[in-house]
């Protein structure tokens, strides 16, 4: 087992998520966190990059993209590579010049919204340990995943010199279980990218502690509990799951078992935008027009919007004529279903995806204190009924899974039910009624809510300050 003995000066954790990151540091006896945004100490995992190629990071990223796309018509061209000359005829034909005429065959790439004013990237980490990713296209450079996370750590860096007064030493750094990713070697690629980025930020002695665990130190440290127990935690974030059962004995403690999976708070939300809110934008409805002189009636292909909605950061590309078109001729058919259609224009013209998903996530936030709330998306006029029962039907199947996740970690650690003295539930996503009834249903009288959004920095802080390490 690992004990608490005399650490650093310092330590200092920093949770770099997959939405929203934070910063924690540690002198022995207080935690501190360090303020990342004017509203405190969560700031998004985001880097906006202008056509200068100057960094923007964090609220001043987003808010950056979303303004700049409001009602920009996107108008994809191809990319130009390059001019092929080759010569006509056996060159006894000449020109003016006396030179032999030649055809020019412009070499295109492909297709790039010319107008696009910057580039905002969020969930990188999700990228991390997909090996077949290298680098992406910001205009017309290619970055390295590293080159994009450096100007995120490098302001993670800098703030927490600035709050301590010190110049940063020795960090730990959160990591899941297990990133993202499919190919064998995705974590040690996703960690070597990590270290990397860190170096280049400035960040040295990097140590990556899993966030889980880290999870339960800051509660443990916090809590000073006198029995000796076993603990199950579930870690339930923006873009991942991840859960540690460990057994403590005042201030000792042995990781018995972890387990992660790539289920997180984003993929509730874009369920809950295609159940709720996609029938209200003309999924499912028809469109009639005229071919060939003939008047014809279909489904509307509302598949080919889905993913530029999904993805708010990408929903701009849809304000293009083969997009809009459509919407104009379907609006045009008149009745119950136009004034659908009429949203998603305005949806797609204004760039509300942002703004819907950020409705979303606050409706969802209300259900766990109440029954039934409104999803109020006021720039589309919609105001749109809620209730914790649609909230459970839809989150059904991801409860399968985590059940599932549950037992696997407890088989992992040769223990069952019974042997768990306590359950920490933490993580945005955790706050959600229908895990808290998993958890209350699976270990009742043992659950217990830790800090959900700052637990993961806390506990790293407090890993570093004692120097515990991870193989």
């Amino acid at each position: 087992m690992l004990g608490l003995s005399v650490g650093m000066d310092v330590g200092v954790g920093v949770d770099f998520g997959t939405s929203n990151s934070t910063v924690a540091w540690f002198d022995g006896r207080q935690l501190h966190y360090v303020q990342l945004e004017s509203s405190g100490p969560i700031m998004p995992t985001a880097i906006h990059l202008n056509r200068s190629y100057q960094a923007l990071t964090g609220v001043a990223a987003v808010e950056q993209y979303v303004e700049e796309n409001r009602a920009r018509l996107v108008e994809l061209v191809p990319e130009i590579l390059g001019v092929e000359a080759t010569s006509v005829g056996d060159g006894s034909v000449k020109d003016a010049h006396g030179a032999p005429e030649n055809a020019r065959n412009v070499i295109y790439g492909p297709l790039v919204d010319r107008g696009l004013p910057g580039r905002l990237f969020q969930g990188l980490k999700r990228l991390l340990g997909n090996v077949q990713i290298e680098r992406l296209w910001v205009f017309e450079r290619p970055y390295r995943l590293v080159a994009l996370i450096t100007p995120i750590l490098l302001r993670i860096r800098e703030s927490v010199e600035h709050a301590t007064r010190k110049k940063l030493e020795r960090v730990h750094v959160g990591r899941p279980v297990n990133f993202e990713g499919r190919e064998s070697g995705h974590n040690d690629a996703a960690i070597g990218r990590m270290i990397e980025a860190s170096e280049h930020a400035g960040l040295r002695n990097v140590r990556f502690y899993p966030e889980p665990v880290a999870a339960t130190l800051s509660y443990l440290w916090q809590a000073r509990l006198s029995t000796p127990g076993v603990v199950l935690t579930v870690d339930f974030g923006g873009g991942t799951l991840d859960l540690s059962v460990i057994r403590y004995d005042g201030s000792q403690f042995e990781v018995l078992a972890t387990a992660g999976t790539g289920l997180g708070g984003d993929r509730i939300d874009r369920l809950i935008f295609k159940e709720l809110l996609f029938p209200l934008l003309g999924k499912g409805e028809s469109w009639s027009r005229i071919v060939d002189g003939h008047e014809i009636t279909t489904p509307f292909p509302f598949d080919d919007y889905e993913e530029g909605l999904l993805n708010w950061a990408i929903t701009h590309t849809l304000n293009q004529n083969q997009y809009k078109a459509r919407l104009t001729t379907a609006i045009a058919n008149g009745g119950p279903a136009a004034v659908k259609f009429e949203r998603l224009k305005d949806l797609i013209n204004y760039n509300y995806s942002y703004n819907v998903f950020r409705a979303i996530r606050q409706a969802k936030a209300a259900l766990s204190d109440t029954e039934e709330t409104l999803l109020d998306v006021p720039e589309l006029n919609l105001l749109v009924p809620f209730t914790r029962r649609q909230f459970d039907a839809m989150l059904a199947g991801m409860m399968r899974e985590i059940s599932e996740l549950i037992e696997g970690v407890l088989a992992d650690a040769q223990l069952t039910h019974a042997d768990i003295d306590l359950v920490i539930r933490t993580g945005g996503s955790s706050q959600i009624v229908a895990v808290k009834t998993l958890l209350e249903g699976g270990f009742p009288g043992k659950v217990t809510v830790h800090d959900p959004f700052t637990s993961v920095a806390g506990g790293l802080a407090v890993a570093n300050y004692f120097g515990y390490e991870w193989n």
